[in-house]
């Protein structure tokens, strides 16, 4: 049976919010738990609700999607976000990345996109609409100049297996389960290669494994 995805949505525009309604209960393994049309209540429902995926527009009265998200970040729950939006502008995804922001999908190309973001957030990667790939191609080209690159040198073998599967979209349990290791090893690799390469911040990591996933040459244990 196909996993189910517990799924709130949010979006001030009752026409978007009807048809993300009709996308989402189209679909077997989708299963939606909570719906609001502002922020604010948005918050109260995924407080409540505890879904996977939480799919958030951008731009709502009160608290706008980006704010919701900082609420979140204080709280911690267990849910993954995805962003809708009418907006292209580069500095609003790079905000929602650096906030963990799982999935950015444009509402002009939502009706094919949705599906394949859902699925993809629920198994742990990470979705941008084909028409933003744009900026992750900037990103990488910016990364791939950083100086951190100079100090893959001092990975130890396990820790460049990790940033190559971090390249490759895997989740700590996902790496865990592949080098017969713990979780919380896969934690530690993670925070020493961070210290080796310099990086800080919120997917700070997964930037630099996509601009380097092909130069990462694994070592002999």
């Amino acid at each position: 049976m196909d996993q189910k995805y517990s799924i709130v949505i949010a979006d001030d525009h009752p026409m978007f919010l009807d048809g993300l309604r009709l996308a989402i209960k189209a679909v077997p393994e989708f299963e939606l738990v909570g719906e609001a049309s502002d922020g604010e209540s948005a918050l109260q429902v995924i407080r409540s609700q505890k879904p996977a995926i939480a799919i958030l527009d951008v731009s709502m009265p009160g608290l706008d999607g980006l704010n919701v998200v900082r609420a979140l970040i204080e709280e911690k729950p267990p849910v993954s976000v995805i962003f809708l939006t009418t907006y292209r502008e580069e500095k609003l995804f790079r905000q929602a990345l650096d906030l963990g922001v799982k999935g950015y999908v444009l509402k002009a190309s939502a009706a094919s996109d949705l599906v394949t973001a859902i699925r993809a957030v629920g198994r742990g990667e990470h979705f941008t609409s084909p028409a933003l790939t744009s900026y992750l191609v900037k990103e990488r080209q910016q990364l791939s100049g950083n100086s951190a690159g100079q100090e893959m040198a001092e990975l130890s073998p396990s820790e460049l297996r990790v940033l190559a599967m971090v390249g490759d979209y895997k989740t700590n349990k996902q790496i865990a389960d592949e080098l017969h290791i713990s979780t919380r090893t896969v934690e530690i690799h993670r925070t020493h290669i961070c210290q080796k390469l310099g990086l800080h911040g919120t997917h700070a990591l997964m930037k630099f494994a996509l601009a380097k996933k092909n130069e990462v040459t694994l070592k002999p244990e």
